[in-house]
């Protein structure tokens, strides 16, 4: 059994798909199908068809049904390159205030909307522990687990500061919920 200071990678969208709430999960379905509803369509049709479903049969579920069925089918791994971009376009739009306080805690340059030209070197453990800290006393502990997974994800060999934060920092678990579950048709 791996050591809990062991460098791990960052959970994959599908993995953090498989723990999130269904609170968080149905919010941030409800922030892409008003904000980016071509995407949310687009994903709710890929994934009912890698289901061998017909997405009409998605569509026409009420909502929390839906949007129950969507985490399920996003906590699978065929389903990881969708998840990420689920988060990724969630995070971006909906929390882009917690993305842009990280990167200043941080002094990494960035758009003033949170988006970075190109990652640079972990500024070590100190500093990164502090802006988790910071992140942690304003933002909801599970929102901010999910964005430093996905942050992570983007160079996870050089910012093994921040893994060992996330695999070791309580505040920064997510349990494994009953949407990790197999989606139901």
């Amino acid at each position: 059994m791996p050591s809990p200071t062991a460098d791990p990678a960052p959970l994959s969208g599908s993995d953090l798909f498989a723990r999130l709430s269904p609170a968080l999960a149905s919010e941030i379905f409800n922030y892409l199908q008003t904000s980016a509803k071509p995407t949310y369509v687009l994903a709710v049709q890929t994934l009912a068809v890698q289901r061998r479903l017909r997405p009409v049969f998605i569509e026409r579920k009420p909502r929390a049904e839906r949007h129950a069925w969507l985490q399920a089918a996003l906590a699978r791994p065929a389903a990881a390159p969708i998840a990420a971009n689920f988060l990724q376009g969630w995070l971006v739009g909906a929390q882009a205030p917690l993305l842009c306080d990280f990167l200043d805690s941080l002094g990494i340059a960035h758009d003033g909307k949170g988006n970075i030209d190109s990652l640079p070197p972990c500024p070590g453990p100190a500093p990164v522990r502090v802006a988790t800290d910071a992140l942690l006393a304003k933002y909801p502990a599970e929102i901010v687990t999910v964005y430093l997974h996905c942050f992570l994800a983007m160079d996870p060999a050089a910012w093994t500061p921040l893994a060992e934060i996330l695999a070791t920092d309580a505040r920064l678990k997510l349990p494994v919920t009953a949407a990790s579950a197999q989606p139901a048709a």
